[in-house]
């Protein structure tokens, strides 16, 4: 061991027993000042549950009274409810009178003798159950909604010549309890509460406007049923701020008083002075050390030089050694040996990072992996989509030519039939193209509330009879740009997953409400959003079905009974509209499905006309370029533009398009697909078509691309869309030049 090294350890040999002492004292004073503060919150928890039960008592006491009344023994009512009615009217309560059947006799919110209709609000009926009528009684907290408010009751029995006769209650509001709360001016910092027999706040010193009548959180509810003395344990707040709470029970009503500390405030003051403490001794250390450095580096310095030599030769760099005729020359030795060393764990820190940076690269590729197997999925159905718009564009334009040139009834109703399998299809593939980009021709700005309206007989109809269906939409409702078909398709499918949820039979709630967020869910930028919720009572997921809810083909359904889109489509129909959808579920609590769609700038459009398919196509003028690259959609539309009159060139790609306009071909109007094979993609040909013809009136069909049109001025229609409507569009672009 080197001289230095042995000159430090003495010095540290004197110090760690004196640290280690300090330690121990500061562990001590540490659990003691623990222990006396959680000493004084008992206290104080038990002396507010004596101060409530000596409000109950006084309460009791006028309850009391009012039962010995001679004019209730003599059978005056009218002389009793007036004692009554002044007697509650002095607290702010209100006096029942029931006889042993439960039927109210008198009630001094009442005017006497009026019928009394309803049921006691209370859980009365089950404390006289559990624990009998012979004593007093307190409820838990109840809503009364003739008040509005949260009250609880008192109930005593009325005894007339030995026999109980009636009970009398005393109705009183939890204000009184919130007053004896802030008579006791608890630390700023401390949450107060009285919680009922339920775990449901009666009193809260911090928010009780927004607190009173909610319940505590289960994991606190568990804890504080757990015994009926004082109890301590650690939790959360409804905040969710971390804390230590004590629990007290009020005698005679099992309520509880819950007195919840800040575990940071807990700790504040011993980790104060374990810090203070900790200091001084660091700083004493670090002089000790300091000191017993100087003292070894002028005892050593010979020795050191010697040592530096052997870095440099570590180090790779020449080592000249000039003797100093100490005995410490044998240090030379042992720090070429400990320059080796220091070679060997460079190496091995180069190793490690290297490792490292391998584990790095490989959860990145990882995570690259993932998004591109999303992407390929979006891809992929928006792929599928397209090719299934083409088919359907043939078929639907066939339909409507052979409709209009049918004679026989009975072709007729078959054309008919096949258009109706053909709007299922469409209706099926736009439920597809939810994982892809949506159709820009099928984007509205709409009115929420006109819109959920419309698609609340849509809804009746998906769940049945047996789910009703409650709605709440406030006044006024922001605008929204959706696609109508997805909007109407997500609820649907979340209606549906909710009549699954509730095994058939319950109650399904829409509600929406505009909402200003300043801070929003991860995945949206501050804003106006138009909320949306659904919620039903159903059996709610576990946490494993939570976690992959939103996957797609992710269902716990049978086979054959879900596809495991249902959710998923709505949350990819809230995502291409710039929003997001969230759920809230837990086993035994339902589902509560949110989805936030921003606020549209522009006003709702107005509702498109839906006009009887035409008998004949309306007869135009003018030439057309139409540019399809499928054979089959070429056909059947060009057919059907030939039909109504137009002048019909075609192309198979914006290259071949192009390339006739450039050798001089003069058309009126151009009809491009968007998504096509080469160089030019309909977009492209557009833009083109803009630069170098300005005037020349261009019209775009999509059937789902990820491409963004936002050309200015440029129609763009739908696939798989109406031929007439097709010509209605081309003609009045004609008529315009």
């Amino acid at each position: 061991m080197r001289f230095r090294n042995r000159l430090l350890l003495l010095v540290v040999a004197i110090l760690v027993p004196a640290f280690i002492g300090a330690a121990l004292a500061v562990a001590y004073v540490y659990v003691e000042q623990q222990k006396d503060q959680e000493r004084g919150v008992a206290e104080t928890g038990h002396a507010f549950a004596l101060l409530i039960d000596n409000e109950m008592r006084h309460q009791e006491g006028i309850l009391r009274t009012l039962a010995a009344s001679p004019a209730l023994a003599a059978g005056d009512m009218a002389e009793f409810y007036a004692h009554a009615q002044r007697a509650a009217e002095g607290v702010g309560a209100v006096a029942i009178l029931l006889d042993l059947d439960g039927k109210t006799v008198l009630n001094t919110r009442r005017p006497f003798g009026s019928v009394v209709p309803g049921r006691n609000p209370s859980n009365l009926p089950a404390l006289v159950e559990r624990f009998g009528a012979a004593g007093t009684l307190v409820s838990d907290v109840f809503y009364a909604p003739p008040v509005r408010r949260h009250d609880f009751m008192m109930q005593v029995p009325v005894r007339i010549d030995g026999q109980v006769r009636y009970y009398l209650l005393l109705g009183l509001h939890v204000g009184i309890v919130q007053q004896l709360l802030v008579r006791q001016h608890f630390p700023g910092t401390w949450i107060a509460s009285v919680a009922d027999r339920n775990g449901r706040i009666v009193a809260r010193s911090r928010d009780p406007g927004r607190y009173v009548g909610t319940l505590l959180r289960e994991d606190t509810r568990r804890r504080i049923a757990a015994g009926d003395g004082a109890l301590m344990f650690d939790g959360e707040t409804l905040e969710g701020i971390p804390v230590r709470a004590l629990a007290s029970t009020v005698p005679n009503t099992g309520w509880k008083v819950l007195i919840s500390i800040p575990t940071a405030e807990i700790r504040q003051v011993p980790i104060r002075a374990a810090a203070f403490l900790a200091a001084i001794m660091a700083v004493l250390l670090v002089l000790a050390l300091a000191a017993g450095r100087w003292f070894a580096n002028r005892a050593t310095a010979p020795i050191e030089y010697l040592g530096r030599c052997a870095d440099r030769l570590g180090n790779g760099e020449e080592v000249t050694y000039h003797p100093h005729g100490l005995e410490e020359i044998d240090n030379v030795a042992r720090r070429m040996t400990e320059a080796s060393k220091q070679i060997r764990r460079s190496q091995r820190e180069l190793e490690q990072r290297v490792n490292e940076a391998i584990r790095a690269t490989e959860q990145a590729q990882g995570a690259l992996l993932k998004s591109q197997r999303l992407e390929s999925l979006g891809r992929l159905t928006a792929g599928i989509a397209h090719e299934f718009n083409n088919l359907l564009q043939t078929l639907t334009t066939a339909l409507q030519l052979g409709a209009m040139l049918a004679r026989d009834p009975k072709l007729q109703g078959l054309i008919d039939t096949c258009k109706r399998t053909v709007g299922r299809a469409t209706k099926l593939t736009g439920q597809l193209g939810s994982f892809g980009r949506v159709q820009e021709g099928r984007l509205l700005t709409v009115d929420p509330k006109l819109q959920l309206e419309s698609a609340l007989q849509l809804i009746r109809g998906g769940v049945g009879e047996a789910v009703a269906v409650d709605t709440d939409f406030a006044p006024d409702l922001w605008p929204v740009t959706v696609e109508p078909l997805q909007f109407d398709l997500a609820l649907l499918n979340l209606a549906i997953n909710a009549r699954d949820a509730m095994d058939g039979g319950g109650v399904l709630r829409i509600i929406a409400r505009n909402v200003a967020l300043d801070t929003p869910p991860q995945g949206l930028a501050p804003g106006d959003y138009l909320h949306l919720s659904v919620v039903d009572g159903g059996a709610g997921m576990s946490p494993e079905v939570l976690a992959h809810a939103l996957d797609p083909f992710y269902t716990t359904k049978a086979p054959g009974q879900g596809t495991g889109l249902g959710l998923p489509q709505a949350y990819a129909f809230a995502a291409q509209a710039g929003g997001l959808l969230t759920l809230d579920s837990a086993l035994g609590r339902g589902t509560r499905v949110h989805i936030y769609l921003p606020r549209a700038d522009a006003a709702p459009a107005p509702a498109p006309a839906v006009p009887e398919a035409p008998a004949v196509l309306r007869q135009e003028s003018g030439s057309v370029l139409f540019v399809e690259d499928d054979p089959l959609v070429r056909e059947a539309v060009a057919g059907g533009l030939r039909q109504a009159g137009f002048t019909v060139r075609m192309a198979e790609s914006g290259d071949a398009a192009l390339a006739l306009l450039d050798a001089g071909l003069q058309v009126d109007v151009v009809f491009s697909d968007v998504v096509m094979p080469g160089s030019l993609s309909g977009i492209d040909l557009a833009r083109a078509l803009r630069r170098r013809w300005p005037e020349l009136p261009v019209v775009l069909a999509t059937g789902y691309t990820e491409r963004q049109v936002a050309l200015p001025d440029v129609p763009i229609l739908a696939k798989p869309y109406d031929i007439a409507q097709a010509v209605r569009l081309l003609g009045g672009l004609v008529a315009q030049e």
